[in-house]
């Protein structure tokens, strides 16, 4: 099983029963994990985490 399944699954599972509202959802909690991540391995990590 790939890595990549998991996300058509979620694609497949909003087109085919109409949940467009788990969209911004999902794309908010990738956004944070992003940050996250570029806060852990950054030298502007101190910055990053006064800001949020």
């Amino acid at each position: 099983m790939s890595k990549l399944s998991i996300f058509s699954d979620v694609w497949a599972f909003m087109r085919i029963r109409k949940k467009w509202w788990l969209l911004p959802i999902i794309m908010m909690i990738v956004l944070l994990g992003l940050i996250l991540v570029f806060a852990q391995t950054s030298p502007l990590a101190p910055f990053i985490y006064t800001v949020f």
